[in-house]
């Protein structure tokens, strides 16, 4: 083959691998991985192929992931193997050592006092300084940890389908929502109208109704004690509106009135006395303790104003 036909040749599967699916699409994936080795389950979207394996499925809802391809969402090797593809195909991908080298340098020595007395067994996982790892041995007041990822070294067979290309803006919303946080929340999109003051070419402010398009977000309590939510909000949500084209995110806090009614007029009175005291029983607070404190209170704010 002439160096011309090869080039021809090259621009036609590059032509036809740009048709299929690219760098920043979304997609619906089903996918189960296991170790070549030993054909552990290391995860899957199938609760069919969980319960095979014994795996609890009542606490994890199964089906297939909404991801961004190019986003790291999957192993590079995976996402590599299904550009150009197109939805309803499937693949198998050999991922090797997909969570990195078996380094025996991360096998350390330690003084058991930095395990907890429940942890202090083979076997059990451990966090020592902000490392996860998981005990060998413990010999007296010494302890073997392991610092590796459990499958350091190990190659993957990874199995996919692509089910569909996610063209919905609210499913694709979902889906990145749901690969920072384990929760089931309403959220919907809206094109909002908001004033907004503007600086005009002399320098003046002016106000102008501009539209927003803006997630809405139903917070609930499992998204509000939410530890990577509660510490990392602002990057999800720049990173949800950086991929979405959108202007913002609210999340918003519904409270109806079901309970209003135990408030009464005048607040803590329309709990009446015998609750309140029974309250105060609960919380284990004296009453007349609390009738002298509220009383200093009230002495102190008077010495302020």
């Amino acid at each position: 083959m002439s160096d011309e036909q090869e080039a021809d040749v090259n621009e036609e599967e590059e032509t036809q691998t740009e048709e299929g699916l690219q760098e920043g699409n979304f997609i619906s994936l089903d996918y189960t991985a296991r170790t070549i080795e030993d054909e552990d389950l290391v995860d899957t979207t199938s609760e069919e192929v969980a319960e095979e394996e014994g795996i609890e499925s009542e606490d994890r809802e199964f089906g297939p992931r909404t991801i961004v391809l190019g986003a790291g969402h999957i192993f590079e090797d995976v996402e590599e193997n299904i550009y150009g593809k197109e939805a309803g195909d499937e693949g198998t991908v050999t991922v090797e050592q997909a969570f990195g080298e078996y380094d025996n340098e991360q096998v350390r020595t330690i003084s058991a006092d930095k395990i907890g007395e429940d942890d202090r067994y083979p076997g059990a996982r451990v966090n020592v300084d902000g490392q996860q790892g998981y005990v060998e041995t413990i010999i007296g007041g010494r302890a073997r940890v392991d610092f590796n990822h459990p499958l350091a070294g190990e190659d993957l067979e990874y199995d996919y389908e692509i089910v569909e290309e996610v063209e919905d803006a609210e499913e694709k919303a979902k889906g990145l929502f749901s690969m920072y946080i384990d929760a089931d929340l309403d959220m919907w999109i809206e094109t909002d109208e908001v004033e907004e003051e503007v600086e005009d070419e002399d320098g003046e402010t002016e106000t102008e109704t501009v539209e927003k398009e803006t997630l809405y977000i139903e917070a609930t309590p499992q998204l509000s004690m939410n530890q990577q939510w509660m510490f990392q909000k602002q990057q999800i949500a720049q990173d949800v509106i950086d991929r979405l084209d959108l202007d913002r995110v609210i999340v918003q806090e519904t409270i109806d009135g079901a309970g209003a009614g135990m408030m009464g007029m005048g607040g803590m009175g329309g709990m009446g006395g015998a609750d309140l005291e029974e309250a105060l029983e609960d919380a284990d607070i004296d009453e007349d303790e609390l009738v002298e404190e509220l009383e200093a209170d009230d002495e102190a704010e008077e010495v302020e104003e």
